[in-house]
């Protein structure tokens, strides 16, 4: 069993070495890419353990070239300047794992032995081409974060971009569903072809079927021709489907077809279209609560769920507040990068529950930098900021959601997300429109929350503090 070794710090390469040489390991160390790539010949190489900052040409680069000579070879990145980005194209373009630095000997144990455990059997491996891939660094996707929680799901993206199985997002709003939804996108073979994102929450029931799959002249009152739908645009791409779950069973029913027998049929036709198309789905509910409670098909759910990828709440990320604020910032001043924050604002920042996550994070730094002259400070962060009373971050969930529940047990989300509606309603002593604006949502997606939960009239009062 042959193991290369590549990091230019030699005590990295002796620690790496050491550990692999004890569970019977042949290893060989190379102090650059360049020496790494006049080694690839030497041997049958098992495992590759390479740093990504190298000086010259970088880990990706040996990641690249030994996976194309030699495709069985097992490739581990490691780093000490961790990004989601980073790991991202790690595991996209074929990287087995990801390290980051400093990783203990327990972790570097268990993946030399997991290595050992596989050379004799050898599985057939697949090639993840480089063609049609683009690389995410320097594209417009801002993949902002340096958490354990944020890196372990860019490793997931990464993995499972090159498939082509449907993905299901779940995680609470404004947890950045689109943003990964994207990702995976330019991460495979379709990045070439179209990427088209769907709110079905904000389109009625009866245009869902129309917006995604056409229409037939005359089909129904309205159109004078026949038109294509988003599947057909997205022909070899990509549809993101945000809210899934806001669909109703009968369309559900055509959605399941088009998925298991990839072609779909003009609304007022009866001919088909085959269609070629990669459905990444995304909801805030529980989508399991929703099939147990007869709103969403389960063999639909299943087929959405092929690969199931959570994405977790910022509360739970911290590390990457103070990232995402300052890039929030310096995508506002790209051109004048002035904006700086004072160590209060920074400390607010860090403290702060974020019931509305990184969208919440991005609308009170934006809004900061336009009030500000030059520096953030306290006064120019929201009052619901400033005044945060600092409640323990893991209670956040069930006590920012609404003021008017007192009970310490853990509610079903439907039932947090009903009270909450209600509580906004009544603080606009039942205007639909006022509170549609303030839950960031459309009247019509509004309504529809309404009738799902049974929302009855309240007495006004106070607005909660989070947003739905």
């Amino acid at each position: 069993m042959h193991a290369l070794v590549v990091d230019d710090e030699s005590q990295v390469r002796k620690f790496v070495g050491d550990v692999l040489k004890d569970d019977g390991w042949e290893v060989s160390e190379a102090d650059s890419a360049e020496h790494a790539f006049d080694m690839l010949r030497d041997r049958d190489w098992s495992v590759v353990f390479c740093d990504v900052m190298l000086g010259g040409a970088d880990g990706f680069s040996v990641l690249r070239r030994f996976k194309e000579e030699l495709p069985e070879t097992k490739v581990v990145l490691m780093t000490g300047h961790a990004s989601g980005a980073g790991a991202l194209d790690a595991t996209a373009f074929g990287a087995y794992d990801y390290l980051l630095k400093p990783f203990g000997l327990e972790e570097l144990q268990s993946l030399s032995r997991t290595f050992s455990e596989r050379v004799a059997k050898r599985p057939a491996h697949r090639v993840i081409s480089g063609a049609g891939v683009t690389s995410l660094h320097g594209s417009d996707i801002n993949l902002v974060g340096r958490s354990a929680a944020f890196i372990e799901i860019m490793k997931q993206v990464g993995r499972v971009a090159s498939t082509k199985l449907p993905v299901l997002l779940t995680g609470e709003s404004g947890t950045g569903k689109e943003l990964i939804a994207s990702a995976l996108h330019l991460r495979s073979e379709r990045s070439g072809k179209a990427f088209l994102s769907f709110n079905c929450g904000a389109v009625s029931p009866e245009m869902i079927e129309s917006e995604l799959f056409g229409q037939v002249k005359g089909s129904f009152t309205g159109p004078d021709h026949d038109r294509r739908g988003l599947w057909e645009e997205a022909d070899g791409g990509t549809v993101f489907l945000d809210e899934v779950t806001e669909t109703t069973p009968a369309f559900q029913v055509k959605l399941l077809r088009a998925l298991e027998e990839n072609e779909i049929r003009r609304v007022g036709s009866n001919a088909t279209y085959k269609v070629d198309v990669r459905v990444i789905a995304a909801s805030d509910h529980d989508v399991e609560e929703e099939v147990k409670a007869g709103r969403f098909r389960e063999d639909l759910f299943y087929r959405l769920n092929a690969v199931a990828i959570a994405l977790p709440p910022l509360r739970e990320r911290r590390e990457d507040i103070l990232p995402l604020a300052k890039s929030f910032v310096e995508r506002v001043y790209a051109l004048n990068p002035t904006v700086d924050f004072s160590a209060e604002a920074l400390e607010m920042l860090e403290g702060y529950a974020w019931p509305g996550n990184i969208r919440e994070l991005e609308n009170a730094v934006v809004r900061a930098a336009a009030l500000c002259q030059g520096t953030i400070r306290a006064q120019d962060l929201p009052e619901r900021i400033r005044n945060y009373r600092g409640e323990n971050v893991s209670e956040v969930a069930s006590h920012h959601a609404f003021d008017a529940c007192t009970t310490e047990e853990w509610l079903p989300l439907a039932e947090v997300e009903g009270r909450y509606v209600t509580s906004v309603l009544a603080h606009t002593n039942g205007n639909k429109q006022a509170a549609a604006r303030l839950l960031g949502i459309d009247r019509k997606t509004l309504e529809r929350k309404v009738k799902r939960y049974k929302v009855q009239p309240a007495k006004a009062g106070p607005i909660p503090s989070r947003a739905a």
